[in-house]
């Protein structure tokens, strides 16, 4: 699974070729929005979000905006490390 910056939310291009687009990095809504999406599709731990998200989104900003989510009850943590979306 990859992300496509264009999918979900609309993030600024700054660059693009045939073979890479370079967009801005998410925001704090924007990310969650992307993590909500991604979710959405399958549970998925940290280092899987991580993976697919590499280059957009540090480890700890992911983790920070799970947390949050986790805050308002949009995503829980299953018993294997996995988040996925609750409620959508």
């Amino acid at each position: 699974m990859t992300y496509n910056p264009g999918d979900k939310i609309r993030l600024r291009v700054l660059y693009e070729d045939p073979d890479v687009v370079v967009v801005t990095a998410p925001n704090e809504d924007e990310l969650k929005q992307i993590l909500l999406g991604l979710l959405h599709e399958r549970p998925m731990n940290l280092k899987e979000l991580h993976s697919v998200l590499s280059g957009l989104a540090s480890e700890d900003k992911i983790r920070k905006a799970l947390s949050q989510l986790m805050e308002q009850n949009r995503v829980i943590m299953e018993h294997d490390g996995k988040y996925k979306t609750i409620g959508i």
